[in-house]
């Protein structure tokens, strides 16, 4: 990767922070003025409880931010760079818009989920089987759409490249909704998801700009700096939620990140954190039923168990973020293995 590549990610990753710290400034007291607050569950941590009405739909922050500097360094680049950001293969082009498209419609169906919340003050939005049927859509047709693009071979560690052929869209339709359920549950920490999701996507700078993908690269960071953005209104205490509207959409973005570099599996190490929390939420309700009504954690997801064992909030996002970097430095292993 040229200097000038280089020299674009940083400014991307630098104008999306900037943009994101401003837009936290404006719109938290808008969606205090609205009343969008978010509504605390009677089942978490009782202390959780002084949380009630912090703002919610922060993720519009990240969201807005990602999107306006990426079509501004996309507009830049083919008025200037042409030959840098255009030269790449088709595929990789659609790779890129089909996943921020992706990412796009987690976050709208999590906007929506939001809405009902807030607005129509229903306390669990949409139900699960709703959710999950506009997961699975968005899912399938981010599937359909690689896969009539010649997207479906990926990279499998220590055996190389593996074109999965019909088999594709099934595989990637559980891989997204997987994983946006995954990041959805890890969000109920001030500061957790975000910084986990930052780590993350700075794996996915480094791997990309390794591998030759400067788009995907470009995507990750400019995600990243409109997450670095937003922490500084979502760090404990936190002074807004990203809600669902956000957890969705980064859940979108990071399986966008995984197809988009052909190497979904690598997902699993630098998402260990999000799968550890979609794991002891299966493990907590399966023992629950099996046993008659006993608990294997004390709260599940896995960080509220943490919380009522003692941890500090900012305890669990530091220990939380280092499994992430010992998973991203895993990953960054398994790249060329």
């Amino acid at each position: 990767m040229d200097m000038i590549n280089v020299t674009v990610l940083i400014a991307g990753a630098l104008a999306a922070f900037l943009l994101a710290a401003l837009l936290g400034k404006a719109l938290i007291p808008l969606l205090h003025r609205l009343k969008f607050g978010q509504v605390i569950r009677d089942e978490g941590p009782s202390w959780h409880k002084s949380k009630q009405g912090t703002p919610t739909m922060g993720g519009l922050i990240f969201i807005l931010s990602t999107v306006i500097v990426l079509a501004a360094v996309w507009l830049l680049g083919e008025l200037f760079w042409t030959f840098r950001l255009s030269s790449e293969m088709a595929l990789t082009r659609t790779r890129v818009f089909a996943g921020l498209l992706l990412a796009l419609c987690c976050g709208g169906i999590g906007f929506l989920d939001d809405y009902i919340k807030v607005v129509k003050k229903r306390n669990l939005g949409l139900t699960d089987k709703q959710k999950m049927f506009c997961q699975l859509l968005v899912g399938t047709a981010y599937a359909l759409w690689l896969y009539l693009a010649g997207g479906t071979v990926i990279e499998v560690p220590f055996y190389g490249q593996v074109d999965m052929g019909l088999w594709f869209i099934p595989f990637c339709v559980f891989v997204i909704a997987l994983g946006t359920n995954a990041v959805n549950l890890t969000d109920g920490v001030d500061g957790l998801c975000g910084t986990v999701s930052f780590i993350a996507c700075l794996f996915f700078v480094a791997a990309a700009g390794l591998i030759g993908y400067f788009q995907m690269g470009l995507m990750a960071a400019v995600f990243a700096g409109s997450l670095a953005g937003f922490l500084m209104w979502n760090l404990h205490p936190a002074k807004v939620f990203m809600g669902d509207t956000g957890s969705l959409f980064i859940g979108g973005v990071l399986c966008a990140l995984g197809f988009g570099t052909g190497r979904p599996l690598l997902l699993i190490p630098v998402g260990i954190v999000y799968l550890t929390e979609a794991a002891s939420v299966i493990l907590q309700v399966t023992w629950f039923k099996l046993t008659h009504g006993r608990r294997l954690f004390k709260m599940s997801p896995i960080h509220h168990h943490f919380e009522l064992s003692g941890w500090s909030e900012n305890r669990i996002v530091t220990v939380f973020s280092l499994i992430t970097l010992a998973g991203a430095a895993v990953s960054m292993l398994l790249l060329y293995a």
